[in-house]
């Protein structure tokens, strides 16, 4: 089930003395972010308009409307900013935002109930399923690859999955 809003960014803290801030962006290209402004908190109570200042290694640095010194950007650290969906580029048939991945039942290619997709992580490589099993017990990951997951269907809220060999 689609989220009207996407999670786009999140301020990682200050840089500097003047009021800017580190921006970690989720965005295929990361100064994409800007395009998106004024961007909010998930429950929408909180609205930053953000200009790119310039990239750092891993995050970008900006300015927040509002935000004049270190002490009121150290306030933004971990705020999560969010994008409306219809400011977002449609995607490829064979690509999904997270936040419509989260929630879904996964199967395995037998129509075995494996669970739900919890999160979905990246730690550098490449994306990865957290599944919470429909048994209860530890999270799996899966690799979120075309070999591991052969179909995802938004439509009818699940996913395909066949985990390598010991993954279960």
């Amino acid at each position: 089930m689609p989220t009207d809003h996407i999670c786009v960014g999140a301020f990682s803290g200050s840089y500097g003395v003047k009021g800017e801030v580190r921006l970690k962006s989720f965005c295929a290209d990361p100064e994409a972010i800007a395009a998106y402004s004024p961007l909010t908190t998930e429950d929408g109570k909180h609205s930053y308009a953000i200009t790119i200042t310039r990239s750092i290694k891993g995050a970008l640095v900006a300015r927040v409307e509002g935000i004049t010194n270190k002490e009121m950007a150290d306030d933004l650290k971990g705020i999560r900013l969010f994008a409306r969906r219809g400011q977002l580029p449609a995607l490829p048939d064979d690509e999904f935002y997270h936040a419509d991945l989260i929630g879904l039942t996964v199967l395995d290619t037998g129509g075995t109930v494996l669970g739900k997709v919890h999160a979905v992580q990246n730690h550098g490589a490449s994306d990865l399923l957290e599944i919470m099993p429909s048994t209860g017990g530890n999270t799996i990951l899966l690799p979120f690859t075309r070999e591991v997951v052969p179909t995802v269907d938004l439509t009818a809220g699940r996913i395909i999955a066949d985990p390598p060999e010991g993954a279960l």
